[in-house]
């Protein structure tokens, strides 16, 4: 099955991204959010990437004007003839099941439905549908206008069928897509980098090195192309306490036991990039100021 229409739900931090590359690729691209402003918010943001582009004359005119053509907004979530439709709302089970619940339900028969969650389980969302075999994990990485990985995770019973038509959507994203074959918390990078980020925060909270030493040591020691602190920033720090937590309820141990200074910065509401104050500070745009 060849995905041309998609539909995206959720516009936030990934939604707007996601959106944007689905335009960039020729998809004809509907977006919704329960808040209007945030759906407003969401294509400003994507003008916005598009009008940088356009001036370091990576894109003309024409091409941005194009793009945004392919972009519809929709004012509440009914029936759409599309693909694929991709959530990317809060990291809350409950939440995200009940988003493809009233997808099943008004969305066509051959419709696929893809999460953007970073760490959930596949096949308690899709039991939320009728649609189980045409239900994957889609998850792209922050930001995914710029990284190139995409993980697709099955759960239980998707498809042969679906996932070859998810790998061949990423491909005209000009992504990388890696297949989880187990439905399992946290998938493959998640389960990899969260013990890593997580030690970093524990170092930095025990006073072994200053965040801009661990930062350093991995872009000069691993050729990481930023440190585990900043990226942790990027990712935003509520999310990763968050994925840390299911994970440590998941496997238990001490791996994903969360710093208590993440938890503390968390609570103070310092959660990177997203509000501007993290382990490192950043301006409007999302660049770190020196």
């Amino acid at each position: 099955m060849a995905i041309e229409k998609v539909l995206v739900v959720g516009m936030g931090l990934m939604g707007h991204g996601i959106a944007q590359l689905s335009a960039t690729a020729g998809l004809e691209t509907y977006i919704y959010d329960v808040s209007k402003e945030a759906t407003a918010n969401g294509l400003a943001k994507i003008t916005g990437v598009l009008d940088r582009k356009v001036k370091k004359e990576k894109i003309s005119e024409q091409d941005k004007e194009a793009i945004l053509a392919r972009i519809k907004p929709m004012d509440k979530l009914e029936a759409v003839d599309v693909d694929l439709v991709i959530e990317a709302v809060v990291e809350n089970i409950e939440v995200k099941k009940q988003v493809f619940a009233e997808l099943d339900a008004i969305m066509p028969e051959k419709t696929i439905f893809g999460s953007n969650t970073s760490a959930l389980p596949c096949t308690p969302m899709a039991a939320a549908t009728k649609r189980a075999d045409r239900f994957l994990i889609v998850h792209f990485h922050q930001p995914p206008q710029v990284m190139k990985l995409v993980e697709l995770a099955r759960g239980l019973d998707t498809s042969d069928e679906t996932l070859q038509a998810a790998r061949d959507y990423c491909q005209k994203l000009g992504k990388v897509a890696v297949e989880i074959k187990k439905d399992c918390p946290g998938y493959l990078t998640n389960r990899a980098f969260m013990p890593t980020a997580n030690e970093a925060m524990w170092i930095l909270y025990e006073d072994v090195c200053s965040k801009e030493d661990i930062d350093a040591g991995f872009r000069e020691g691993f050729h990481h192309p930023v440190g585990p602190l900043e990226l942790s920033d990027f990712v935003g720090l509520d999310t990763m306490l968050h994925i840390l937590e299911g994970l440590h309820e998941a496997y238990g141990g001490r791996r994903y036991l969360a710093s208590p200074l993440l938890k503390n910065m968390v609570a103070a509401g310092r959660l990177g990039v997203k509000n501007g104050k993290g382990f490192y500070e950043y301006d409007k745009r999302g660049k770190k100021i020196v």
